[in-house]
């Protein structure tokens, strides 16, 4: 094999070992250092004259030759409970039990001022109300306010009689109510409005006539007999006159006569016992009786 091969330029290049050793020549002075046995380590990393090594910053020298052993996201310590802290929730329960019990007390006694409830007691509002029945009743139904009372207190102003008004309606035929009996029986009774003040109550072939004319009674599943001094009477004004829906077994007004209004307790409403009868109690219309 050739030792020497001809350039592209008609020149003999020199021996590899002859090329390195001229080339090295060329170079400049500042760029040629002896390699020698003290030279041998590189010298990276040395500090140029005029400047100093900075300390280690421990904030960032997390590793310190070693593997970090914790995690580097940040841990949240959850808050410590102070007595402070403790009593204000302590209070806080107790302020809300309070305002809790407050409020439901408030309705209590609102509802109390407007309804009241009442068990069925006897068989004689049947079949339409049950024994053991329970029902809500509207304790204001027949309240009466005299606006005359209420205006005379203004200066100057000096109005004669009474100007009575019903805060709902005054009593109706067909209505059901709850009331103190005339006969001096301390338990409420529950009975039918049947005829109001001015009207005329007869019995006659063992229906009700209300002045002459033949009350509709789809709702009784007996017949009306009446054996006494009340057969045959006209209401006073302010009373009312009253029957129980099962007849053959019932005290009312055929037994005691009219009840005064102002022994009214209340209508009855709404039932809600037993759950298959919850709903509103059954109010009759009379549309051919005046």
């Amino acid at each position: 094999m050739l030792d020497r091969l001809v350039s592209s330029s008609g020149h003999l290049p020199c021996a590899k070992q002859e090329c390195d050793s001229d080339s090295m020549d060329n170079l400049p002075t500042q760029s040629r250092r002896p390699v020698g046995r003290a030279d041998s380590n590189d010298d990276l990393g040395s500090v140029p004259e005029g400047y100093t090594v900075a300390p280690p910053d421990p904030s960032t020298d997390r590793w310190s030759g070693q593997f970090a052993t914790q995690s580097e996201t940040p841990v949240i310590a959850a808050p410590v409970a102070t007595k402070s802290s403790a009593g204000k929730t302590a209070g806080r329960a107790i302020r809300e039990i309070l305002e809790t019990v407050i409020l439901a007390a408030l309705i209590f006694f609102g509802v109390r001022l407007l309804v009241l409830n009442f068990k069925v007691d006897g068989q004689s509002m049947m079949p339409n109300l049950v024994n053991n029945e329970l029902l809500l009743v509207n304790r204001n139904a027949y309240s009466e306010i005299d606006l005359n009372h209420y205006l005379n207190k203004i200066p100057g102003v000096d109005r004669d009689g009474t100007w009575v008004v019903h805060r709902f309606a005054p009593p109706e035929r067909g209505d059901i109510i709850v009331f103190n009996p005339p006969n001096g029986d301390t338990k409420p009774y529950i009975k039918r409005v049947i005829a109001t003040e001015g009207q005329t109550v007869t019995f006659k072939d063992d229906k009700v006539w209300i002045d002459g004319v033949e009350l509709p009674e789809p709702y009784i599943h007996r017949k009306t007999d009446c054996e006494g001094q009340y057969c045959d009477v006209t209401v006073p004004k302010g009373d009312i006159f009253v029957l129980g829906d099962n007849r053959t077994a019932s005290s009312d007004s055929r037994a005691f006569g009219p009840v005064p209004i102002d022994s009214v307790i209340g209508k009855a409403i709404v039932t809600y016992w037993p759950i298959k009868e919850i709903g509103l109690v059954p109010h009759e219309d009379y549309p051919d009786i005046p």
